[in-house]
């Protein structure tokens, strides 16, 4: 007489083991079955400066402005790009109507103007930036740095936040929004 008996114990998949039985003679057999989980590990991407205006609860309307612009794709890109950005209060403080008339489709041009005002090319970190020193912006205006009594300035507005560093650049925070000539 055979008797067959089948022990399984398998936690999710991972083994088996048979007993087979024969004529009062024990034999065992071992089978195992190797689930192979595979781990799938995913870097995350340093964030660009884009993304870093995205994460910020500050810059709403900076981040509405470069999408109506249609410059995020740009910003995203490989730079170096140094952004100046304004806060979320800065813009409010604009005359009113300013920032809503700037996010019009008709005003894309001069929305865009705006903004390319508030970027170098190059990563500049605060440590890079001199009293005095004058740079050219992507709109090819040129923003002047000023520094006293540890305080930084570009064009009058304050650097209230610094060095903010991204996969693609660097981004500052003022406290102003600066408007091309």
């Amino acid at each position: 007489m055979k008797i067959f008996k089948i022990l399984s114990l398998a936690v999710a998949c991972s083994a088996a083991v048979f007993a087979v039985s024969c004529d009062n003679k024990s034999t065992e057999t071992e089978e195992t079955t190797e689930v192979v989980e595979e781990v799938v590990v995913v870097e995350e991407a340093p964030n660009t400066v884009v993304d870093i205006a995205v994460g910020s609860p500050d810059h709403t309307t900076l981040v509405a402005a470069v999408s109506a612009a249609g410059l995020v794709e740009t910003l995203s890109g490989d730079g170096p790009f140094t952004v100046f950005a304004p806060t979320n209060a800065a813009f409010a403080a604009l005359p009113e109507g300013t920032v809503d008339n700037l996010l019009k489709p008709e005003m894309k041009d001069q929305l865009t103007g705006v903004l390319t005002y508030h970027v170098v090319a190059g990563n500049v970190m605060s440590s890079d930036l001199s009293d005095g020193q004058v740079v050219t912006t992507l709109n090819g205006q040129e923003l002047t740095v000023s520094i006293k009594d540890g305080k930084v300035m570009i064009n009058g507005a304050t650097v209230v936040a610094a060095d903010l560093a991204g996969s693609n650049g660097v981004v500052h925070v003022i406290d102003s929004v600066l408007l091309p000539k």
